[in-house]
């Protein structure tokens, strides 16, 4: 999510081309000037992003599953700090050793960390401290970059890039995150009042899915994180995938007809969590008067019936395929279908369930060190979604990337298309 991204997401653009300039990094000879360029325009995306918020705001951390737009903009800044710095930049000496408690996320090997449930209780550093470390680290990889000898950089390079696709995807959850915490405000703030979701592709029909194997994943060509890789071949059975996603208002006619209250529809987790959350509609869905409205990021507006749904879980999306007579696709049906051209909505609009558990790839190995933690641990009891959403950062989103999150979170941006056997 780079600085070329738009918050009012109504121009087209191919998701899967880059927006920041690097070459591969096996590309040679090394452009330092390229890489230079490519960690200002990300690095410059993210206080763009956060520039419409307040101290306040920013302050602010509204559940678990989120964390203050301050600890993101901190966060991604230790990881430069912690993973490129320390370890590359010869007579390097760390900014303030107390950052790195408050704002490691989950790396145990990298050593001790807030709670992340206690992240909005750090008032201090103030917004203007952490900035102060931005800047400060900003100058250290720059001159990092300048400096170090070509072979110096071959190890450097790699670690670089997975710090600006790691800071692109804070970009998007700085959005995610504020609008939950928005939502839980009556004043029912904007984060900004032009902001609109985009059109979806007016399509119809079905992409046909013939009985094949098909290599799956990471072709080796450009960047990727660990877990799109190994290529692998897998089955994918004949079938059928909607090229439209589901819209509002074909969701409002599952909720017309009780699909909230049919246990028949729903797997047993999912019926218990929708009760205690008090799952009646969408995330941010709110009756007004005889229809619905909805939170977005431009403030509280009226339902739009034929945006896709957005913010359901993947229990959610489950039972409204069960509703639908049909299934989700899984992800290895995605990625053919949208390999071939016939999914126009996949990128840019919501995140798609799969019925994919969340499982390395055959052969699959973490990367060595703390970095390994950094997707492998993860692989379990979660669904990976495909695509990408409204709020991803333009050139963030690739073909193979697996998003993933447990069944029940809702707060990202995440809507479905179904599927049917042959």
């Amino acid at each position: 999510m780079a600085a070329t991204a738009a918050l009012r997401p109504d121009e087209t653009h191919d998701p899967r081309a880059p927006a920041f300039p690097p070459p591969p990094v096996t590309a040679r000879p090394i452009d330092r000037a390229a890489w230079i360029a490519a960690f200002r325009q990300v690095r410059n995306e993210t206080e763009r992003r956060a520039a419409p918020l307040s101290p306040e705001d920013q302050q602010v951390q509204s559940m678990a599953d989120a964390s203050p737009t301050k600890w993101h903009r901190a966060h991604v800044t230790w990881f430069f700090e912690q993973f490129l710095l320390r370890e590359h930049l010869p007579g390097y000496a760390i900014y303030d050793a107390r950052l790195h408690y408050l704002f490691n996320s989950y790396y145990v090997a990298a050593g001790p960390r807030q709670p992340r449930i206690q992240r909005g209780m750090i008032t201090r550093p103030t917004m203007a401290e952490v900035a102060a470390y931005r800047a400060h680290i900003d100058r250290a990889v720059e001159t990092l970059l300048s400096q170090a000898s070509d072979r110096a950089l071959e190890m450097v390079l790699p670690i670089l890039e997975i710090g600006l696709y790691h800071e692109q995807q804070h970009q998007e959850l700085l959005l995610t995150d504020i609008l939950h915490a928005f939502a839980q405000n009556p004043l029912n703030p904007a984060y900004d009042p032009d902001w609109r979701f985009p059109d979806a592709a007016a399509q119809r029909g079905q992409v046909e899915l013939r009985r094949e194997i098909a290599w799956i994943g990471h072709t080796g060509e450009g960047f990727s994180f660990d877990n799109e890789s190994p290529r692998h071949e897998t089955l994918i059975p004949a079938g059928r995938i909607d090229r439209a996603l589901v819209t509002n208002r074909q969701w409002l006619g599952f909720m017309e007809d009780g699909g909230y209250a049919k246990p028949e529809l729903w797997l047993s987790d999912g019926w218990y969590a929708g009760p205690a959350e008090g799952w009646e509609a969408p995330g941010y869905w709110r009756r007004d008067g005889e229809g619905w409205a909805t939170m977005t990021l431009g403030g509280q507006r009226p339902v739009d019936l034929d945006a896709p749904v957005t913010h359901i879980s993947y229990y959610e999306a489950d039972a409204y395929a069960r509703w639908a007579g049909r299934f989700l696709p899984t992800e290895f049906e995605w990625e053919v279908a949208a390999r071939d051209g016939g999914l126009p909505d996949a990128f840019g609009l919501v995140w798609q369930w799969t019925r994919s558990a969340y499982m390395p790839y055959p052969g699959y190995r973490p990367l060595p060190g703390a970095l390994g933690e950094y997707n492998g641990k993860f692989m379990a009891n979660q669904f990976v979604l495909r695509g990408s959403s409204v709020a991803t950062p333009e050139g963030h989103a690739r073909l193979p990337y697996r998003n993933f999150f447990y069944p029940h979170q809702r707060w990202q941006f995440t809507g479905l298309r179904l599927a049917d056997a042959a």
